[in-house]
């Protein structure tokens, strides 16, 4: 018998629209395998419908603040229902981008230095420090975003005005900027499931880049490397989701320049829509979109 599926979608962050994808065209498939399936978004109405339905497993479709930063997890593991994807203390470690940094750089891991910047420092004081650091141009992003919403690259002319953005986060990150090659890379549970290059039209692979048809993202697959440095490519991806305490399904998104791997980020909700990476991955290795579906609730637990 096919068990009975609920999924979570949508939630209030700036990530909603491709949250809402991805819980459609998971939904999509799993009714056409015979699968009993309810979407649901994370509001009030959750133990309402959790109580009626009564599902076998939650997956978790959702993206950005409140979705994959530990918070739904930890109502989740409450609910003693299995659920998809990372935990409540794996989330919340991927998430903060200043935490997953410590604990990359701790590991001698390679990733961009970085400046944790707040709001109620003295701005004329940010450029001898980037400069002292890092030099220009620079990445601006949030501490807790994810699919590159509000990420800027800046030059010392237009900082201070992209800050201005950013000013309702209260304390940013800014990175020295890599120039180089877009590789990502997704691990499944103990798979390595592969890695895919993008060369964007865009400046970087920023949210339009990633959501948007029109702005042509080049997907190479595979990915034009040595099988030594895949390799390499591929033990770095895989150590980091376990340094992490991943389950499920991540992908970790790299800068590859002058032969070295810089680790940006490491992304433990990636999105399953039509534009989606990790599906593509998965394709390219054999495993279709409702066999990467089935192997993420198979994984599915509660565990902190």
């Amino acid at each position: 018998m096919k068990k009975k599926i609920l999924i979570i979608s949508g939630g209030i962050s700036k990530e909603r629209e491709i949250s809402l994808q991805t819980g459609n065209q998971v939904a999509k498939e799993l009714k056409n395998n015979k699968y009993t399936v309810k979407i649901c978004e994370p509001n009030h109405n959750l133990f309402k419908v959790i109580k009626k339905f009564k599902p076998d497993t939650i997956f978790n479709a959702l993206h950005g603040q409140y979705g994959e930063d530990g918070y739904i997890q930890s109502i989740l593991e409450n609910i003693g229902i299995p659920y998809t994807h990372s935990g409540v203390i794996a989330s919340a470690k991927a998430m903060d981008k200043e935490i997953s940094k410590k604990i990359f750089i701790k590991h001698k891991i390679l990733t961009p230095k970085y400046i944790k910047y707040s709001f109620d420092d003295h701005f004329t004081k940010l450029i001898p420090k980037i400069k002292k650091k890092f030099g220009f141009p620079v990445v601006i992003k949030p501490i807790n975003e994810g699919s590159s919403v509000n990420v800027y690259i800046c030059n010392k002319s237009n900082l201070k005005n992209k800050l201005k953005k950013l000013k309702p986060y209260k304390e940013i990150l800014i990175e020295e900027f890599i120039s180089g090659r877009e590789i990502q890379a997704a691990i499944l549970g103990n798979k390595k499931l592969g890695a895919i290059e993008l060369k964007p039209k865009r400046k970087f692979y920023d949210y339009e880049a990633k959501y948007n048809s029109k702005a042509k993202t080049k997907h190479i697959i595979p990915v034009d490397l040595s099988k030594r440095k895949f390799n390499e490519l591929m033990s770095i991806s895989y150590r980091v989701h376990n340094l992490l305490g991943c389950r499920g399904v991540t992908r970790s998104d790299f800068k590859y320049y002058k032969n070295k791997f810089y680790l940006l980020e490491t992304n433990t909700q990636p999105g399953m829509t039509r534009l989606s990476l990790v599906p593509e991955i998965c394709m390219h290795k054999g495993i279709n979109f409702i066999k990467l579906i089935k192997l993420l609730l198979d994984d599915a637990s509660t565990n902190k």
